[in-house]
């Protein structure tokens, strides 16, 4: 695996960046040992609970961390205010591409950021997005009954479609997750939700989405061909070497990452904080390290290609560490609680494992590499 610079093995702190070694260790000594070479600062884990917001809440993560690299305090920022905007947003889109468009839980990190850029941002406690009655999320109900109101407008309309139809679909969504204030108390202060963001100075338009397929053109944009993305934003193509290089350096520089890939096969066990690529697949990974396959650009293309490899969750990368004989994982902040697993929520994925099982990253144009960065025209 790629050795770390001396750099990682200093101990300092750069606003809202720590670089100090911890170990984070299985109870059972032949298992995994993990060293921190870089641990960024970051919010509380939160849960998404019975959503399919993973979306949201890795992308809020990242921008309350951005705000701690920023020198900002810590804020706890609403994740439902963003998934509430989307749900419109797709209604829209599914609307009026007749129903030829995704409708789902599902979205992407530049639908955060959208919503962020066109919407602004409440903290949590002004809009926990919790209207019925539950004190967890649950977006079951909600959702099936938003899918039935724009399934009858593309399948059963009679005639020209209502202008009335956005404003009864809105009615739903105020039921559930709350009215938008359009004025709101925080602190003592009076903010509007563009005012506050304008306040935080997160800009939208300084992040960038990364992915990495031979079937597109290198440096180039693409519409990426995965289910959520039912934007069609566009994503910056490079080889699986130089997203590794991205990834690193933004990390080494301060810089989190959203991550979007798949976890749906045997080598994803968040229960026991590991995420890796076995190369017997009898191994019992769970308990101590694996030899692992060696992932080639080919590889993890046919498998997306074959739909082996598909796009399930999103989370939040915030760091680097080694095991025992110093391999590389990345440590990553997931969306289903600080009990979820003995890591506090968190989970070590492989180098080998991000190599294969990435479907795109999002990341601050300043964290790219100076020569990647001109090769994509930043």
């Amino acid at each position: 695996m790629k050795k770390l610079s001396k750099l990682l093995f200093a101990t300092f702190i750069i606003a809202g960046m720590v670089f100090k070694p911890a170990i984070s260790q299985d109870s059972n000594k032949n298992g995994y040992q993990f060293t921190d070479q870089v641990r960024l600062e970051t919010t509380s884990v939160k849960d998404q609970e019975r959503t399919g917001t993973c979306w949201c809440f890795s992308t809020v993560s990242f921008i309350e961390t951005e705000l701690l690299r920023m020198g900002k305090p810590k804020y706890d920022l609403s994740e439902m205010y963003l998934v509430r905007h989307t749900y419109m947003q797709k209604a829209r889109d599914y609307v009026m591409f007749h129903g030829n468009n995704n409708f789902g839980q599902g979205s992407l990190a530049h639908d955060a950021m959208t919503e962020l850029e066109q919407h602004g941002i409440v903290p949590e406690k002004i809009y926990p997005g919790l209207e019925y009655g539950t004190e967890i999320h649950n977006h079951g109900e909600v959702f099936s009954i938003l899918e039935n109101y724009v399934e009858t407008l593309t399948e059963n309309r009679r005639g020209k479609l209502s202008s009335a139809w956005t404003k009864g679909y809105s009615k739903i969504l105020d039921n559930y997750f709350g009215e938008i204030p359009e004025e709101y108390t925080y602190n003592n202060e009076t903010y509007t939700a563009k005012g506050f963001l304008e306040e935080l100075g997160i800009n939208p338009n300084d992040y960038i989405e990364i992915t990495s397929f031979t079937h597109h053109p290198w440096y180039e944009k693409f519409d990426l061909e995965v289910p959520d993305n039912w934007a069609h934003k566009l994503y910056y193509n490079i080889p699986v070497d130089e997203l590794m290089e991205v990834m690193d350096h933004s990390l080494e520089s301060g810089y989190s990452i959203v991550w979007d890939g798949d976890v749906s096969n045997r080598g994803f066990s968040h229960r026991n904080g590991i995420a890796v690529v076995p190369a017997d697949e009898n191994s019992s990974f769970s308990i101590q390290p694996v030899e692992e396959l060696e992932i080639s650009q080919e590889f993890r293309q046919k498998l997306f290609m074959n739909q082996t490899m598909t796009d399930d969750h999103l989370m939040h990368i915030t760091g680097i560490g080694n095991d025992k004989d110093g391999d590389r994982y990345y440590l990553t902040k997931n969306s289903w609680g600080p009990e979820s697993n003995k890591y506090g929520g968190f989970l070590y994925m492989s180098e080998p494992y991000i190599r294969l099982n990435t479907i795109g990253i999002m990341v601050h144009k300043d964290a790219i590499p100076e020569d990647i960065a001109k090769k994509l025209g930043l």
